[in-house]
């Protein structure tokens, strides 16, 4: 207990000596977090229950605001580089505003699927702009820091959203999309109104950097060990993609009273992570990256298995803790590799290359319908925990080569 106490005191600490930006935007993360995991989590079993399309368009459907964020991200963090944090990060969130309530009005397939289109690329404009902004301000030996608790505070707003979610859509299939809409609206006018009084704007005049397009790209092309992380990324992201998209939709049809249930995993998957984030952070510092994104994939795996024999609720609830505990060690810690690769001048450009990753979110849902519709869900999960693992030899390969210099 007192250890515990402990570590949470240096996080206070650790909160008090940062910039306020950056403590504005983890707050923020926190309230835009909770709206969006009110709603986009049970998108699938709202297009299941309303719709007449199978797993394997539902799954191309969700997947498809991935593959918009794909190229999305690698736009959005070479012009943040080039004309501004600010302006990157305020049309990425009055977007989220207009596709969240046009989620609460549509009702059609086809336009479903640009809304999360538009979605996935405000959210890969915001993401990537957003961690940048917020590298500038942290000195170098305290981003890892900083990035879980970015990540810490991620989940406590997906604490919160999904039973939030899970309350509203029992009455009413559109007013979460609604309620998150409005928040983001909030969020967005308080955080421009933050950012200009802390003075942003001098921040970054102290940087003139000339990032084109053309010059993201061959950052992309040169940098092999970039390519390599982003290829782990990727087919770690195909693994990970199948537990917000086709878990739901597994859970919904396995177990009864299946949207609840889904509701508590998520739930269950947010408290671990403020739970174990601190104490597995300062596992984690004292450990190379690499280590801790070794070790946070066998626990992927080990969750996946899970999910593929579970039986009740309570075989459910423990996989995703187990699974949960891969989050905390694998995504603060591949952040950090890219940090550490990236030249200060271009940092935007490297955390939005990042956003290739999302090509495993695009295909992980495509792939996991089909493997779920005509395979079951034990194959789909244990298709999924062999996946995961190999993504680990991809960073190790990168990694080799900048120790070779």
């Amino acid at each position: 207990m007192k250890r515990f106490i402990h570590l949470l005191t240096n996080s206070y600490n650790t909160l008090r000596s940062q910039h306020p930006i950056v403590n504005s935007l983890l707050l923020g993360t926190v309230l835009a977090r909770a709206a969006s995991s009110m709603s986009m989590p049970f998108l699938a079993i709202y297009l299941s229950k309303t719709t007449s399309m199978s797993a394997v368009m539902i799954g191309f459907v969700i997947g498809a605001g991935s593959l918009a964020g794909m190229f999305g991200g690698f736009i959005g963090g070479a012009l943040s580089d080039r004309f501004g944090r600010r302006i990157i990060m305020m049309t990425a969130l009055f977007g989220w505003v207009l596709a969240f309530i046009g989620f609460s009005v549509f009702k059609t397939p086809l336009i479903i699927m640009l809304l999360n289109m538009v979605n996935g690329l405000c959210r890969s404009f915001y993401e990537p702009v957003s961690q940048a902004l917020m590298a500038d301000l942290t000195p170098k030996e305290r981003r890892f820091q900083m990035f879980s608790l970015r990540y810490l505070a991620i989940n406590i707003g997906v604490a919160i959203g999904p039973l939030l979610g899970a309350y509203f859509g029992m009455r009413s299939g559109t007013t979460p999309f609604l309620i998150t809409g409005i928040i983001y609206f909030i969020y967005a006018v308080v955080l421009y109104g933050l950012l200009l009084s802390f003075g942003i704007k001098q921040i970054e005049g102290d940087k003139k950097p000339k990032v084109t397009i053309a010059a993201t790209w061959r950052v992309v092309r040169q940098d092999v060990t970039l390519r390599y992380y982003l290829i782990g990324g990727i087919i770690g992201a195909i693994g990970y993609s199948q537990m917000t998209v086709t878990l739901s939709q597994y859970v919904n049809n396995s177990v009864t009273d299946g949207v609840a249930l889904f509701a508590w995993l998520m739930t269950v998957n947010a408290i671990v992570v403020v739970a174990f984030q601190i104490p597995l952070t300062k596992w984690a510092e004292k450990r190379a990256p690499l280590v801790a994104i070794s070790v946070g994939n066998i626990l992927f795996a080990l969750g996946d298995l899970g999910f593929a024999f579970s039986w009740n609720a309570i075989t459910f609830l423990l996989s995703m803790a187990v699974f949960t505990l891969g989050e905390v060690l694998n995504f603060p810690s591949s952040n950090l590799l890219v940090d550490e690769l990236a030249p200060d001048e271009m940092r935007g450009v490297y955390y939005g290359a990042q956003s290739f990753n999302s090509l495993g979110f695009f295909l992980g849902p495509w792939v996991g319908g089909m493997l779920l519709l005509y395979f079951g869900g034990g194959t789909l999960f244990t298709v999924m925990a062999v996946i995961t693992v190999m993504s680990t030899s991809l960073y190790k390969i990168g990694l080799r080569r900048v120790e070779r210099g």
